[in-house]
């Protein structure tokens, strides 16, 4: 009786066992739906495969619809749907016709939209909202139109964010489930009245580098014509000659450097000011003001736009032995020198060749780590790399670059700052310009690398505050009561 009672207690806790040496069946793969067999439609599917799950292309000619990726099913648009729940249309609009006659294959199926259109306002409803009226049975949501085939295929998905947006719960659930675990990271839109919205993101032409090249481009005309008047017109006006020649490389050879060398102290600046932000709050859990936010947010993209400059300051620099202007100056001194029979002394100035060579050499330092940087910010390069190793490149070695750049420009100028004959119309030469930021953002630098201002940034950065949050002072006063 003892035995039989023991057993009846233990029957609704007993758990299945297997002989040993006997593995329990193997969990079966959730099976995904894909109706497209172009770049999109294949690379998804690869991409699906590759995270584990099952797929299922849906082809109106299944037999005939190329190379697949290895281990995918091929059906036809019926027998696909019938067989998973979430479907993914990798289509054009155009061709969405056919989604209206399968209807009845697609009632209760989550139906991921990821079509883009050619240009804004192509029609006059989103195609996510069309599709949902050919088929008003099925939970449509709107997606993954930002991946390109390109990216899926190379995996590189790490923590790039998509938008979804549906009028159902339950299918947005399902949907940023699979996203996850592709390793992307998911910000839900609302209804799918936003789609409109997630159809125009992929035709912005280089959001994220539009104040890059805005400040570039400023940069690049301020200087150009700044540098015109100074050089040119006032050769002209003052001494009759015409040297307009020397628009096309010399002048272009001083504008490049100069927009470089700004460029790359605007990706340290904000930086700084946020250091000395959070110095002056006593707090990291204040946020930035909205345009610190958006210049820190492209430092990545002037670094970029600064290094284009470098490498075409490099290129001018190598063509100047083999202008006409250049070589017919030297042949016109040694005529000179052969027709009068005479040779112009020349002494070895020590200083000016520790200058030039110190120049050059500084030159050819601060270019090798603008390509260090440049290639570091790669995410093929980047990704390979730990927070430490990156944040040691991108900041450390970053600052040696501007320290080096900015030196290079010193140098360059330094018997020129106190000749009278330096100031043309009274104004200043482009590169003693362009020394004034780089060299701002070094000096506040280094006062932030001072042990006492280290230490107290540290300790924010860390999450200690200098006062205590209102909220918590409150607690305290009515505790005292």
């Amino acid at each position: 009786m003892v035995a039989s009672g023991i057993s009846e207690e233990m029957k609704p806790e007993s758990v299945s066992l297997h002989p040993l040496g006997a593995a329990a069946a193997p969990e079966q793969p959730e099976l995904l739906c894909i109706f497209g067999t172009g770049d999109l439609g294949r690379s998804l599917g690869l991409r699906l495969l590759q995270s584990g799950y099952s797929v299922v292309y849906g082809s109106r000619r299944p037999h005939r619809c190329g190379p697949l990726p290895q281990g995918a099913q091929v059906m036809s648009h019926a027998a696909a749907a019938q067989s998973a729940s979430l479907i993914f249309i990798c289509v054009h609009r155009e061709h969405y016709e056919f989604l209206e006659t399968m209807a009845p294959h697609l009632e209760g199926k989550v139906l991921v939209d990821l079509s883009n259109n050619l240009k804004k306002g192509m029609y006059p409803e989103a195609n996510a909202a069309y599709l949902q009226r050919l088929v008003p049975g099925a939970a449509v949501v709107k997606g993954l139109n930002t991946l390109s085939a390109w990216a899926l295929q190379n995996g590189l998905l790490a923590g790039k964010q998509v938008y979804l947006c549906g009028n159902s719960a339950g299918a947005k659930q399902t949907v940023a489930e699979m996203a996850t675990k592709l390793g992307l990271t998911v910000l839900d839109r609302g209804s799918l009245s936003a789609a409109r919205e997630l159809e125009d993101f992929p035709l912005q032409l280089f959001p994220e580098w539009r104040l890059p090249l805005r400040v570039a481009i400023g940069l690049t005309a301020f200087f150009f014509f700044y540098l015109l008047i100074r050089d040119v017109i006032y050769t002209y006006v003052e001494q009759r000659k015409d040297i307009s020649f020397r628009i096309m490389v010399s002048l272009a050879n001083k504008v490049f450097p100069i927009v470089s060398l700004i460029m790359l102290s605007l990706c340290y600046l904000p930086g700084v000011i946020a250091a000395f932000l959070q110095l002056y709050r006593g707090t990291k859990y204040r946020r930035f003001p909205d345009w610190l936010d958006r210049w820190m947010l492209c430092r990545k993209q002037m670094g970029l736009v600064a290094l284009g400059f470098a490498f075409l300051h490099a290129i001018y620099t190598f063509i100047i032995p083999i202008r006409y202007a250049v070589r017919h100056k030297l042949i016109s001194l040694v005529v000179d020198e052969m027709k009068n029979n005479k040779t112009t002394p020349f002494y070895f100035n020590n200083t000016e060749a520790w200058a030039t060579d110190s120049f050059y050499v500084l030159g050819i330092l601060g270019f090798f780590l603008y390509v260090l940087l440049g290639l570091t910010s790669l995410p093929s390069v980047g990704g390979s790399l730990s927070w430490r190793e990156f944040s040691f490149i991108q900041s450390k070695l970053g600052h040696l670059t501007l320290s080096i750049c900015t030196t290079h420009g010193y140098i360059y100028g330094w018997n020129k700052f106190l000749r009278p004959a330096t100031y043309k119309w009274y104004t200043p030469p482009g590169y003693m310009l362009c020394l004034v930021v780089p060299s701002v953002v070094l000096v506040l630098k280094v006062l932030l690398l001072l042990p006492c201002v280290d230490r107290t940034l540290t300790r924010i950065r860390q999450g200690w505050e200098r006062t205590q949050p209102r909220e918590e002072m409150g607690e305290i006063k009515a505790t005292n009561l």
